[in-house]
């Protein structure tokens, strides 16, 4: 009776030990990159396979004209698609699970559509996967529309513009501000520099048509009716000099402080002189 029972044993151990070897996962160790690879899109054909390595990364690159705009996968649960936090040409993926397959679909800002098989290959017999892969579009029209302008933004270029748009307006806004308060404050000082301390003969003043003469800080003004606009000159150590002003709806405006000057208009003159000494 006693060989039957070594058999039994026998039997056993080697059940046990075809269920290890079924539930032990492929070894990813034999895996080996191959050299890089052009592979050619088009929309007319299928989809052109990827070999991609169990935890190995494969890198997927769009013509040099080029961005990637948005990635679409079939499964990302078994899969990790990772196109970089800046817009680029590149895009990685990497299988998690044996033997796990997906699709991938790649939209260019040239508004190219990309799509490709990946295929999950650490259980086959021959271990070589892709490493680098460079995509070709294989349409006339999608080659021609790498020459064009971009019609898409992507993403992450999108919300740099965003937040740069965004810092623009909040130091135009402050700039606004700054010039609004600094307006405001100015209209409120402007008052008291103004000064109304010039002297005239008051009834050649009334025959020529003048009726006010001041200044501030930068200007001097002379405000009055005249039926003709009288020429103005300024007065130096007995001198007139015609100067330059602004004339407007009676009133002259004048690009610097009068000490001493005259209106005159044919036989008609009026000399004013500030009645305070200069600082």
């Amino acid at each position: 009776m006693k060989p039957p029972m070594i058999l039994a044993v026998t039997s056993l151990l080697s059940l046990a030990c075809g269920l290890v070897r079924a539930s032990t996962p492929p070894d990813p160790h034999h895996l080996q990159p191959n050299a890089p690879r052009l592979v050619t899109v088009s929309e007319a054909q299928t989809p052109p396979v990827i070999r991609a390595g169990l935890l190995q990364s494969t890198l997927i690159l769009l013509p040099t004209e080029e961005k990637i705009a948005t990635v679409f996968g079939g499964d990302t649960v078994d899969w990790v698609f990772d196109a970089g936090h800046v817009a680029s040409r590149f895009i990685s993926v990497k299988p998690k699970l044996a033997n796990a397959t997906t699709d991938i679909h790649i939209v260019s800002d040239h508004g190219n559509e990309y799509t490709l098989q990946l295929q999950e290959i650490s259980s086959e017999a021959d271990g070589h996967f892709d490493s680098k892969v460079f995509i070709v579009p294989g349409d006339k029209a999608a080659k021609d529309r790498l020459t064009d302008m971009p019609v898409f933004v992507p993403a992450a270029e999108l919300e740099k513009a965003k937040q740069e748009a965004a810092a623009a307006k909040a130091a135009q806004t402050g700039e606004v501000k700054a010039e609004a308060t600094k307006a405001e404050t100015y209209r409120s000082q402007y008052p008291g520099s103004l000064h109304f301390d010039y002297a005239w003969d008051a009834k050649k003043a009334k025959e020529l048509g003048l009726q006010q003469i001041w200044r501030d800080d930068k200007f001097t003004y002379l405000r009055g009716q005249f039926q003709e606009t009288p020429a103005l000159y300024e007065l130096k150590d007995g001198k007139g000099s015609l100067i330059n002003f602004d004339y407007s709806a009676g009133l002259y405006t004048v690009p610097k402080q009068l000490d001493n000057g005259y209106l005159t208009i044919g036989k008609k003159r009026v000399d004013f002189h500030r009645t305070e000494e200069k600082n």
